[in-house]
């Protein structure tokens, strides 16, 4: 077995193709789209090379692609008491000795550029991407952008001696059950209150909405571990990016008075549309999208993309008096038949207690894990402070 730099264009196709070897036989599986995973590695396309680097490598055997991984670091993370790169796009047979040529090229990149510490498998950008290992729900779809990955994945990084930073939870529901009756009760508070209203996105008026979803986001969010403080200029770029497929039926505000305190926001779920495209959004891609997404309407899962309330309104019914408000136009005028949260780590405790209050199910499990270069510093598991 060797290892080889990707800087081909052979290189660069082997390292997207090694995963349909590898997932051949899973009938869940749902090819990512080549662009998305190229842009990662495109300095034109991903800001994460404006504080960072990013390396990836090949393994081979007898000209065979066995295997594959990414490592990367941002100098936005040197503050820890650790200097922590990450290692992501991990593929690889079932083969301990195979993963360990693939994690050492990791680790000893990262050595020579000063860091001490590797995260994994993580993105070389946000965590909205690319994020977590795998561990359970194998037998569900992976959503957009969302790591996949095999069952032995679990044992490769955990041999090799990773160890668990946090869990990624992914909840699941059915849209037209019922709500409970806690839930219910706790809403009925804020409902009654005639200083809030709810609302959902105006495309004519999106500019409001986007300015609202920056100030809710950072207030609510930017406190957590990770979770970078959020600019105007980057919620435009996201909403401009899914501004092809917004549903505006199911993006949710808050408001106290004319003060933005909560949001819901869900998109249609696009790997239901994309796994028709095997990868490649050419036009031949772009029809067969436009087709299933516009006229057979493929798309019957909707995936919660983030949930936040401002502290300030915490605790007054205004997180389940935003899902009474929306329940009526989700439940009953909209197709869409599931639910898919996006994942919430183990240590945010009441995001967790929120979407308990939904009636909702633990679908998905994701492990993302720290591997300390010197031995003898434990890893330390990230609690909400």
């Amino acid at each position: 077995m060797n290892i080889i730099e990707v800087n081909s264009k052979k290189d660069k196709k082997d390292f997207i193709q090694i995963a349909c070897s590898i997932y051949k036989n899973e009938k869940n599986w749902i090819r990512p789209l080549d662009k998305d995973i190229n842009s990662v590695f495109d300095p034109k396309t991903n800001k994460a090379f404006r504080k960072g680097d990013v390396k990836r490598w090949l393994l081979k055997n007898n000209n065979e692609t066995i295997g594959r991984i990414a490592a990367f670091y941002s100098s936005k993370n040197d503050k820890e008491k650790l200097r922590v790169g990450g290692c992501g796009f991990f593929e690889c047979i079932d083969d301990k000795d195979a993963a360990k040529m693939l994690f050492d090229t990791a680790k000893n990149w990262l050595e020579k550029n000063g860091y001490n510490s590797m995260d994994g498998p993580i993105n070389f950008g946000e965590r909205d991407k690319w994020w977590g290992c795998l561990v359970e729900g194998f037998d569900i779809d992976p959503n957009y952008l969302q790591n996949y990955g095999k069952a032995y994945y679990q044992k490769l990084f955990e041999n090799y001696g990773f160890q668990l930073l946090f869990r990624q939870l992914t909840f699941l529901k059915k849209v037209r059950t019922p709500l409970s009756e806690k839930l219910s009760l706790k809403a009925e508070r804020a409902l009654r209150d005639p200083n809030y209203n709810f609302k959902t996105l105006e495309k004519r008026n999106i500019q409001k909405y986007i300015k609202d979803f920056t100030n809710i986001y950072n207030d609510a969010w930017s406190k957590y571990p990770g979770v970078s403080k959020l600019e105007l200029s980057q919620a435009k770029l996201l909403f401009a990016q899914l501004k092809p497929i917004l549903d505006e039926k199911i993006l949710w505000f808050a408001y106290h008075n004319d003060d933005p305190v909560g949001f819901f926001i869900s998109i249609p779920e696009m790997n239901q549309i994309f796994k028709y495209v095997n990868g490649k959004l050419d036009l031949f891609g772009k029809l067969k999208t436009f087709y299933h997404l516009k006229i057979k309407k493929s798309c019957k899962k909707m995936v919660g993309l983030v949930f936040g309330i401002v502290p300030k309104h915490q605790g007054k019914g205004v997180d389940g008096a935003l899902i009474m408000a929306s329940r009526e136009t989700i439940q009953e005028k909209l197709a869409y038949e599931d639910l898919e949260l996006n994942w919430i780590p183990d240590f945010n405790k009441s995001m967790i207690r929120v979407a308990e209050q939904v009636q909702v199910k633990l679908g998905k499990i994701h492990h993302t894990y720290r591997y300390n270069f010197d031995r003898s510093i434990p890893v330390e598991r990230i609690t909400n402070k």
